[in-house]
């Protein structure tokens, strides 16, 4: 039959006797099988018999198939397992005494249920059998609740099994494990009994089938898809030769074909004429002509080189012109999620929509960041585990005392969030525009117990699918790092602390953390009995507290705010007077205020959400009414009437009643310490200001606070929703990166950095755009601190230190530590070579075509670091062959490319120079602080591995220096090969083999190109390159004998050294 229901062909069975079991082998090939001793193979083309399968036990019930095998289950109970090609058996389970009732296969496992014989007469076996395919023989046996008649594997997340009565019972459970009596659940059916149950491919949807004719679906959503690719299924329509409907002749879309006509080869009324039917295909746009310059022509082919005036299969075309309300950021292309949506039906804006990376065969290089990032900020990539706390990392970045306080730090402990960061912002300042990474941060993060108690460590699933409510995730993880920096930070000067890091900010006692985020509070309980209680301490932030009232009231942010800091509940508390728990009333008042004021906005249910959403509306009324205005009807009066309204005495007014809409939070607030340990708290406004100078300020204790940052959580239900921050970069920043001195509102939305209006960071539309972390700032607060950035890393981390590794041996020694006296300079030359083992393989996907795309990278780690001298006596010995211990799972050690074994990064088995990331990622930043050039192939994914930013002009990378535009990279194996006679990377690559070769490569290239002074003559040799890898099908020839590293003479130079 066909999907909608019409029968295709009948097939009479001349033989059969009573047909049980039919199985789809391939797209046109069905098996047939009964109660009769041959099964029978038709092909569904030609609707014939191809072939007759003689089976030695007749009575075939139940046919299943797997890659290895057809599976028959026969009446006599028992499981025949058949060859694919030949239907010979080649195994034989006897599953049950009595009979069969069904089974099914998953996997290396085969479940079965059936009947018993049990006093002459056959009995319901409540023991599943259970086989294992690897070994051929049965495990131990499934005792289930119910009388199983049918069953199911649901390979969904586990091998579920599904195990359902003919009474209705159906029990879920594990086919290796226990079943449990909860598990249990009951269908209704309209008939007496179950007579047919199956499972959708898609694994969404169950079918029951009763005595009654009626089928009973359950699926886990009302949207359930039954198969991968499904389509809406398509019912014959009923006879209507009977009775014809009327059609009327005024509707355009209703389709003449309801009328049922004979097959004619006349000519109908309703065909167009001829001359009004002509074709017209669609017209071809007109060829580059660049592309026409360019051509070459051989026979009737032409070929040109691609102009790259267009991005990569981009195809010109034309959108109507929508008037959306929403989408009107035309600059940044949309994002890959979704394009199939239409914009106008769309309510988030394309800059706040998640951004992913599309990735190709060359990874990252051609994906063009630039389109997102016009700025010269670093954007941080979104890709790995746990980034979901980018935005949150750039307010702290861009907090000046913050910023410069981290790079001030430098400890000892191996992971320490503190020094991560700071190596992080490092980056940061480095980078003109290109997208940073927080691998390592996020790295030293997933090791701290207390984020993952904390539950802010997100599984790689939640995280896609967006299970995990942002909002809450992020204001949790505000309120840890701001902990833990402090905590960090206090440790800084304790004996882990580097020589020359400690802190020019850092008073004994507390740390500048505290200084600029603590506020110390007094928490006072009264209890009824009349004994009060007061204790004083400190915290680094506020949570909003709301109203409970149910009456609609205006409140001001400032209200709000206040009733936060000095919050006043009842809850009950041990008294001492008493000797028990009482109520008590505990209050909060400020003893002294922040220097920088951090709010977690708790807006995690549609109450507060609505309470935001009311006062907005109220503060909205009020603009209006205070410029002098009614409230406008609609957008276009609005535009027309607002630049007649206005006030010299009133707030700032915004270019349109637009950027009105949505706005509770002010710009800025003033908050007053009085006598009595009270606080004021007002809205500020900047035509309100009275001249006051900082020292009068502090006196009065008088503080008003600027709007430095807020994130927002964005609501998406295609993507899981994300996080984003609108940022107020300060004017040092612009002086650093662009020479100029202004301040610019900015919204971060992981590597996408777009200029916004002001208004934009406090308009909050509920439904899609929530407020999660407010931070205010004093005014003249970098007046305050010393801001000057002195480098912690000293020479001293190159000298020779402890392995990690219990049994290494010196003899084992791979690498001479640098002297004092060959201390390396600005210049100077330094091989590099790195390995790398895979953490998590990549996630990719096959297109209808055939091509891969790679929806997620796989996840590298650094395995070993080399760095060999370019110069001096002792030219090509290595100074640093450093093995990066991991405490992370790896799952490729990548043997054959990076020669790295498994046990070579165990400390309690590696013979190798073992030390910690951190501990070779000072001596690799100490080198490029001081200024030497890293010579190496391909160092550019090295350095991103390893999580640095190196200036390009300390880079020579020998993949660039031998490459012809528009032409493939060479290796280095064929590099050397070529030019220097050697033949390397044998078996497996090694690091300092590859570092030694790559800084010849460099003389070699100095030598042929006279130091860069000819290039005409280089690009010769280069030519010739490229005709010979060509010949060679770019591979080495196989050499007589592999010379072993060990056998080098520089290697016995090391040891001799």
């Amino acid at each position: 039959m066909a999907r909608g229901g019409l029968i295709i062909f009948d097939y009479l069975l001349d033989e059969s006797e009573d047909m049980h079991s039919l199985l789809v082998t391939e797209s046109s090939t069905l098996l047939v099988g009964g109660l009769q001793n041959h099964v029978l193979e038709i092909d569904l083309n030609t609707v014939q018999e191809t072939q007759k399968y003689a089976v030695e036990v007749p009575g075939i019930t139940i046919m299943r198939q797997s890659s290895r095998f057809f599976f028959c289950g026969h009446t006599s109970g028992k499981v025949s397992l058949r060859d694919l090609r030949t239907f010979k058996v080649e195994h034989e389970f006897d599953a049950f005494s009595g009979s069969l009732s069904d089974f099914d296969v998953h996997g290396n496992l085969l479940a079965a249920c059936g009947f018993s014989s049990r006093l002459s007469g056959l009995a319901c076996d409540r023991f599943l059998k259970v086989y294992d395919l690897r070994m051929m023989r049965a495990i131990t046996p499934l005792q289930v609740h119910v009388d199983p008649a049918f069953l199911r594997f649901i390979p969904t997340y586990t091998s579920r099994l599904a195990i359902i009565s003919q009474t209705g019972q159906c029990q879920f459970c594990e086919p290796t494990g226990l079943a449990n009596p909860a598990d249990i659940f009951h269908v209704n059916p309209v008939g007496p009994l179950l007579m047919t149950f199956d499972v959708s491919a898609s694994k969404q949807a169950l079918a029951f089938g009763d005595s009654e004719g009626c089928v009973h679906l359950w699926a886990d959503s009302p949207e359930a898809s039954f198969n991968p690719y499904s389509r809406e299924t398509e019912f014959a329509l009923p006879c209507l030769v009977d009775s014809l409907p009327p059609l009327d002749w005024n509707q355009d879309l209703l389709p003449l074909s309801l009328i049922p006509v004979p097959l004619t080869t006349d000519t109908l009324l309703s065909d167009w004429p001829a001359a009004n039917s002509a074709p017209a295909p669609r017209r071809a746009p007109p060829v580059d002509a660049e592309i026409l310059r360019t051509m070459k022509k051989v026979g009737f082919i032409g070929y040109a080189p691609n102009p790259r005036t267009r991005l990569r299969n981009q195809i010109p075309y034309r959108l109507k012109e929508l008037d959306s309300e929403f989408d009107n950021f035309s600059q940044v292309p949309e994002s890959p999620i979704g394009r199939e949506e239409e914009p106008h039906l769309y309510m988030v804006s394309k800059k706040y929509r998640k951004v992913t990376i599309k990735y190709s065969k060359l990874g990252l290089e051609d994906f063009d960041f630039k389109h997102y990032n016009k700025t010269l900020f670093a954007g941080l990539e979104p890709h790995i585990p746990n980034a979901y706390c980018n935005c949150m990392i750039q307010v702290l970045y861009f907090l000046e005392p913050v910023r410069c306080l981290i790079q001030n730090h430098l400890c000892q402990k191996e992971f320490c969030l503190g020094c991560e960061l700071g190596f992080l912002f490092h980056m940061l300042d480095l980078s003109r525009g290109d997208p940073c990474q927080g691998s390592n941060f996020l790295r030293a993060f997933r090791t701290i117990p207390e984020a993952s108690a904390l539950g802010l460590i997100l599984a790689d699933s939640d995280e896609v699918s967006g299970k995990g409510n942002l909002a809450r995730l992020i204001q949790r993880w505000n309120r840890f790092i701001l902990t833990q920096l402090h905590q960090d930070m206090q440790e800084l000067e304790g004996p882990q602390a580097y020589r020359g890091a400690g802190g020019s900010f850092c008073s004994s006692g507390d740390s500048v953390i505290g200084q600029l985020f603590s506020c110390e509070v007094e928490n006072c309980s009264l209890c009824r009995c009349g004994k009060e209680t007061v204790r004083v301490s400190s915290t680094l932030l506020f949570t909003l507290s709301y109203p409970e009232n149910k009456s609609v009231k205006n409140y001001d942010f400032a209200q709000v705010l206040k009733r936060s800091i000095c919050l006043e509940q009842n809850t009950q508390a041990w008294c001492e007077n008493c000797e028990k728990y009482q109520p008590t009333v505990q209050t909060r008042n400020i003893r002294r205020l922040p220097d920088v004021l951090v709010i977690n906005c708790e807006v995690n249910s549609s109450k507060e959400a609505d309470f935001w959403k009311l006062q907005a509306e109220f503060a909205f009324k009020m603009a209006v009414k205070k410029a002098g205005g009614e409230i406008p009807k609609n957008k276009e009066s609005a535009l027309a009437d607002w630049k007649d309204l206005g006030s010299p005495k009133g707030r700032p007014l915004c270019t349109s009643i637009e950027e009105l809409k949505n706005v509770w939070l002010p710009y800025s607030i003033q908050m007053k310490l009085t006598k009595n340990k009270g606080l004021d708290v007002s809205n500020w406004t900047d035509g309100d200001e009275v001249l006051q100078s900082p020292l009068r300020e502090e006196e009065d204790n008088v503080c008003v606070y600027d709007l430095m940052a807020t994130v927002v959580h964005i609501l998406d239900s295609r993507t899981g929703g994300s996080l984003v921050g609108h940022i107020k970069v300060g004017e040092t920043y612009h002086q650093r990166k662009e020479g100029v001195t202004h301040q610019q509102w900015y919204l971060f939305n992981d590597f996408l950095i777009e200029p916004v209006d002001k208004c934009e960071a406090v308009q909050f539309d509920m439904s899609w755009k929530v407020p999660a972390i407010l931070y205010y700032v004093k005014r003249n607060l970098n007046t305050k601190y010393n801001l000057s950035i002195k480098n912690p890393i000293e020479a001293s981390v190159l000298l020779a230190e402890a392995s990690l590794a219990r049994k290494q041996r010196k003899t084992h020694a791979t690498f001479i530590p640098l002297m004092l006296s060959e201390m390396p300079q600005a210049g100077d030359l330094v091989g590099l070579d790195a390995e790398f083992v895979t953490l998590n393989e990549e996630e990719a996907e096959l297109r209808s075509d055939g091509t891969k795309s790679t929806i997620k990278p796989s996840q590298m780690s650094v395995a070993r670091i080399t760095c060999v001298r370019g110069q001096g006596p002792n030219e090509g010995i290595p100074f640093i062959d450093d093995y990066i211990s991991t405490q992370e799972q790896v799952v490729d050690y990548l043997t054959q490319y990076s020669g790295i074994k498994p046990g070579d990064l165990d400390a309690k088995i590696s013979s190798k120079h073992l030390t910690t990331l951190k501990s070779t990622y000072l001596k690799l930043r100490f080198l490029i602080d001081i200024g030497v050039k890293f010579v190496g192939h391909g160092l550019q994914k090295d350095f991103r591995v390893i999580n640095l930013m190196v200036p390009k002009d300390q880079v020579i990378d020998t993949v660039y220096l031998f490459h012809m535009p528009r032409k493939r990279m060479i290796s280095l194996r064929f590099l050397a090969w070529y030019f220097l006679d050697l033949k390397i990377q044998g078996e497996t690559h090694d690091s300092i083999e590859d570092a030694r070769t790559a800084l010849q490569l460099y003389r070699k290239y100095l030598e042929l190109s006279k130091n860069g002074s000819e290039p005409e003559s280089f690009h010769k040799v280069l030519k010739g390159l490229y005709e010979k890898g060509r010949k060679m099908d770019w591979k080495v020839p196989e050499p007589d004998g592999q010379a072993s590293p060990k056998n080098s003479a520089v290697y016995s130079t090391v040891l001799a050294l």
